[in-house]
């Protein structure tokens, strides 16, 4: 039996420790100075408490850090201080960057890091996020058998620690930043009584902007136009008493396509001038 140590079982950690148990795993965790309702989530899904970080240290073969994201350094240091040696996967929504840190933090002579990303709600019997896994290719196996027949869709990613971290924040700054801006741009059509229009225009279309990569194009090369207008909604947004600085940052966005104006590029070329600053200078 693999056991595994949750830290730590928020509404995300403690369902996906379930599925693992619900695998054959033996699923740890820690209930020293965490609250009520962290007590109450662990114990409904039959995770087995120790009396201190050091004993799951001792007993747990792989470790799963799922936290808020400006904790995931300070968990790996706590972890790094009983000189940890099985696998540690750090599967927070952090930077490339803050995993390679992590790795730096938790390594050590028989310790492995694996970078993991969770993408998608809690896993129940009717739904079940995917589990991105990046890092040695040798430890990425064991990690994902953890899962085997159960709602968490474990993949695993060439390509070393940052991998999965990447992906989840591609996806991410998306689906958030959008979530966000439809709601500051509902929020311009209420104050000026035309919700009910807006909802009609958009319900019109079915799929993501998000896989739509063959507009992208076509988007750099209006921007020239697109970019005054996103500036002239921050203003509508301003004079509403709204957040402007998502409309704002649409227009800086596409400030770094002036350049393609009425131009027909490829989709190489509308990338590569994202890296380029308002000068045309690589950044």
């Amino acid at each position: 039996m693999t056991t595994l140590g949750i830290l730590h079982p928020g509404s995300m950690g403690a369902a996906v420790g379930a599925q693992a148990r619900r695998s054959g795993a033996e699923v740890l965790w820690c209930p020293v100075g965490r609250s009520a309702s962290s007590k109450a989530r662990a114990e409904s899904y039959g995770l087995t408490p120790v009396q201190a970080l050091s004993e799951m240290i001792e007993r747990a073969d792989i470790i799963l850090s799922l936290c808020p994201p400006a904790a995931a350094e300070d968990v790996a240091r706590d972890v790094a201080g009983y000189s940890y040696d099985g696998i540690f996967v750090d599967g927070n929504a952090v930077s490339p960057a803050t995993v390679a840190n992590i790795s730096g933090i938790v390594q050590r002579p028989g310790a492995t890091v694996i970078d993991g990303s969770v993408i998608g709600s809690p896993p129940s019997d009717a739904k079940g996020p995917r589990l991105y896994l990046s890092g040695p290719a040798g430890a990425l196996p064991v990690v994902a058998r953890l899962f085997e027949g159960s709602t968490v869709d474990a993949r695993t990613l060439p390509g070393g620690i940052g991998k999965a971290s990447a992906l989840k924040l591609s996806y991410s700054s998306y689906q958030k930043a959008s979530r966000a801006l439809a709601a500051v741009a509902y929020a311009l059509a209420s104050d000026h009584g035309v919700e009910g229009e807006l909802l009609d225009i958009a319900g019109g279309r079915t799929t993501s902007y998000l896989t739509e990569t063959a507009y992208f194009p076509k988007t750099a090369a209006r921007s020239w136009r697109w970019g005054p207008e996103m500036k002239e909604a921050a203003h509508a947004l301003q004079e509403a008493g709204l957040p402007p600085d998502l409309a704002e940052a649409a227009a800086t966005v596409m400030e770094r396509w002036a350049g393609l104006k009425d131009a027909s590029p490829d989709l190489a070329l509308v990338l590569d001038e994202l890296h380029r600053g308002p000068e045309g200078e690589p950044i």
